[in-house]
């Protein structure tokens, strides 16, 4: 039986190097076999060209492009069938470069779990080996204070594609194996370690290689076995702080995270009000909150940057009828470590990540937004409540 064809997946945003690094691999490993998949948003694909003139035709792989779309999202069953006639032909191994654009959850799903509308189970012949992000050095932090939409800089998918560039920058770091800081060259050497302690920061399992023109070993990306959805989805620093794993802090550059809880509800008058004065020294905040004036669902609150988003999160146990409180405390009984006599599961729990951080002024003023004794009498359901909409996900930018 054929044995499975390894993949590793090469993310970054747009500019990053994820091409120059596929052309220098292509280069240096003449005795293995690739197939490569590259995907490119724009009508020409320069990548597949570049890829071509990086001597890709003095070898025996393929090159299947995949042209005007997605690869997270429009060409994802192209994808799917794509990968699926590589893993049959006689490769050593198959190396797929997603778009600026794309986000990794999907592409890593589509090896883990059989699509439902093709039928096509790509694990059952591939194995995905790697993630790879490729992070600019040079211009991460332009990007992360730009406040900018993928439309803004027309790079969408289309132009209901609002995410913001931040946004795609920490899901492409936060799911990966491997993080490759790339235009390390470019960067001051204190610059250069302050930003590497912030990616070990947001993502405490990948391994960071540093890297000048995308010039990286192929061993550090290729076979390593490091990819298993389940880890990788744990795997960003704000989840371990809710998990109670605290990340190994660098005080030599002062960035730190921690957690704030509460078992008592915000106001939300107040807590608007807190969000639209964000404190900009929070790189990365993610978790869930209690607000008063909706009681019965969880907020979800995700930020990075100048963005900030807040969405339900579904309801919480304690909302639902008996029954399902029973089952779902059933299959989860850590639950009931937390469970409040008259709450239930709801509390406030926001992981905050951030470069010289004010922790005890942020909680501080945190505790100020949640009800008082004397409101935690009255009526909630009458607080006036000027925050967006659960039923979709909204933002609300911090000033």
């Amino acid at each position: 039986m054929k044995s499975k064809v390894p993949v590793t997946v090469l993310s970054g945003y747009l500019g990053s190097g994820k091409t120059t690094l596929l052309n220098h691999i292509l280069r240096h490993n003449k005795n293995m076999k690739f197939a490569v998949i590259v995907n490119d948003m724009s009508e020409v694909n320069i990548d597949a060209d570049m890829v071509k003139r990086g001597g890709f035709k003095r070898t025996e792989e393929t090159l299947v492009e995949l042209q005007n779309g997605c690869i997270c999202c429009t060409l994802r069953e192209d994808l799917l069938i794509e990968v699926e006639k590589l893993a049959m032909m006689d490769v050593d191994y198959i190396l797929i470069e997603s778009t600026g654009i794309s986000e990794p959850i999907p592409v890593a799903q589509s090896f883990t779990y059989k699509d439902e509308e093709s039928g096509i189970y790509l694990g059952a012949a591939c194995r995905l080996d790697t993630m790879v992000t490729v992070v600019d050095a040079y211009r991460f932090w332009d990007d992360y204070q730009s406040g900018e939409s993928l439309v803004d800089r027309k790079q969408g998918a289309d132009d209901a594609d609002v995410r913001e560039v931040i946004d795609l920058l920490i899901d492409q770091i936060e799911f990966a194996d491997v993080i490759v800081l790339n235009k390390i060259d470019l960067v001051e050497n204190e610059e250069q370690a302050k930003l590497r302690a912030l990616l070990h920061q947001l993502n405490p399992e990948a391994r960071i290689i540093v890297s000048e023109h995308a010039q990286v070993a192929a061993d550090e990306i290729l076979n390593t076995a490091s990819f298993d959805f389940e880890k990788a989805s744990q795997s960003a620093g704000w989840i371990k702080e809710l998990n109670e794993e605290h990340i190994a802090e660098s005080d030599e550059y002062n960035i730190t995270s921690f957690v704030y809880r509460s078992k008592k509800p915000f106001h939300p008058q107040r807590f608007m009000t807190w969000l639209e004065n964000w404190p900009e020294q929070v790189v990365r905040s993610k978790g869930f909150f209690w607000l008063a004036t909706r009681n019965n669902t969880a907020g979800l609150l995700s930020q990075a940057g100048t963005s900030l988003t807040i969405q339900g999160a579904g309801s919480w146990v304690s909302a639902l009828p008996l029954s399902d409180q029973h089952k779902v405390l059933a299959e989860d009984p850590e639950l009931l470590t937390r469970w409040d006599h008259q709450f239930g599961d709801r509390l406030t729990e926001l992981v905050f990540i951030g470069i010289d951080m004010e922790q005890q002024r942020i909680e501080s003023t945190l505790n100020q937004c949640l009800l008082t004794e004397e409101e935690m009498k009255s009526e909630w359901e009458l607080f006036h409540d000027p925050l967006p909409s659960f039923t979709t996900q909204e933002s609300t930018e911090p000033s």
